[in-house]
């Protein structure tokens, strides 16, 4: 039997196994545009032996935030390279350990695990399988494995400027910060971003509150999940009736409620700005760029990339890779439309901030900080 008989007959029997276990979705098979799927020929880099992988978190790759940016990189590096790739999507977390098995199970080179929720099933499924690499968004695993690369982000850094934005561009004096679900990937941006609004209001002797984070009690508000669009609508108004003009939700796909509610508030004549998390919202949420400040950036999609290119040239390893301000794994979008009506020095102002950040000058602490 053929190596590539072999491999057509491990996936479709993993494909069986989960479609007899009646959770998740199958793997599905994306052979690249560069072609190493039947279709075409070997990549430039040799990579139709490399089959490069990826299980989202619940939310789906159509999220608009970490799973998007995670397959949307995944994908790109197959183009570039000449791989074929594989997904899983998950509908529910029961699902992570049978959809990684699967991919694992249909030949895959590397497994690229969406959130910090598949952690335990991503330790568990590469110490079954140490000849797999994994790598995994916004998390380490416990204890650390060798074939299993993190891919973490110091958001804090990039939350700052974005808190000292809100800060200085707030009209009623009160922003407001939630999560999806209460773990470090998700408070880290809620630390980072109380910490800018307290700095601007150290340098400038303002006043301005911050609703839905307490960062020295390391308690708020949550929605529970990173699905419920509803509920970040809901959570969001209530941010609006108490007088919040700024709202940072890091909530993956129920951030999609904050834009909803920011939009009938506007609507209603009411100025209420978003900033946006992950990616540039401007760029990303059709139809609400009008309404999106400034965005928390992370390179999700750059970072898997990477991790996939490294493991196809065999310089693969378990080393963490931390995305900083420095090393531009992390970032504060443009302003684009507010650009205009932004206060008169603060774009300078907020260079000097990050350049201040970058050389330790200013230190943005958080339990979360990987």
């Amino acid at each position: 039997m053929s190596a590539v008989t072999t491999r057509r007959a491990l996936v479709l029997a993993a494909v069986l196994a989960v479609v007899a276990a009646g959770c998740g979705q199958p793997p599905a098979s994306e052979p690249s545009a560069g072609g190493s799927g039947a279709s075409g020929g070997p990549g430039p880099s040799g990579g139709e032996d490399f089959l490069g992988c990826m299980v989202s978190a619940t939310g789906g790759f159509e999220d608009r935030s970490f799973n998007q940016a995670g397959v949307e990189g995944l994908r790109a590096a197959a183009e570039e390279l000449g791989f074929e790739t594989r997904t899983a999507e998950s509908e529910a977390e029961s699902d992570y350990a049978t959809n990684i098995e699967a991919l694992v199970s249909s030949g895959c080179t590397q497994v690229v695990a969406g959130s910090f929720l598949l952690a335990d099933a991503t330790g568990e499924a590469a110490d079954a399988n140490p000849e797999t690499h994994f790598s995994i968004i916004d998390s380490t695993v416990d204890p650390p494995r060798e074939n299993v690369k993190p891919l973490l982000f110091d958001t804090a850094q990039a939350a700052f400027l974005a808190g000292y934005a809100a800060a200085a561009t707030t009209r009623t004096g009160v922003v407001a910060t939630y999560g999806g679900v209460k773990i470090p990937p998700v408070t880290v941006f809620m630390d980072g971003f109380v910490a800018g609004v307290e700095h601007h209001n150290g340098e400038k002797g303002t006043d301005v509150r911050v609703l839905g984070w307490d960062a020295a009690a390391q308690d708020g508000q949550f929605t529970g999940d990173f699905e419920d669009a509803q509920k970040g609508r809901n959570t969001t108004q209530n941010f609006i009736d108490a007088g919040a003009d700024t709202v940072l939700p890091v909530a993956g796909a129920v951030g999609a409620g904050t834009l909803a509610a920011a939009r009938a508030a506007k609507d209603a004549g009411q100025d209420v700005r978003v900033v946006w998390v992950d990616d540039d919202g401007y760029l990303t949420q059709e139809g609400y760029g009008d309404l999106v400040l400034t965005s928390v950036v992370k390179e999700i999609g750059t970072a898997v990339g990477d991790a996939v290119r490294t493991d196809l040239e065999g310089g693969f390893t378990g080393e963490p890779y931390v995305g900083t301000l420095e090393n531009g794994g992390v970032s504060l979008a443009p302003f684009h439309d507010f650009e205009a009506t932004l206060p008169a020095g603060l774009v300078e102002e907020l260079a000097a901030v990050e350049d201040s950040i970058i050389r330790g000058g200013i230190v943005v602490d958080s339990p979360s900080t990987p």
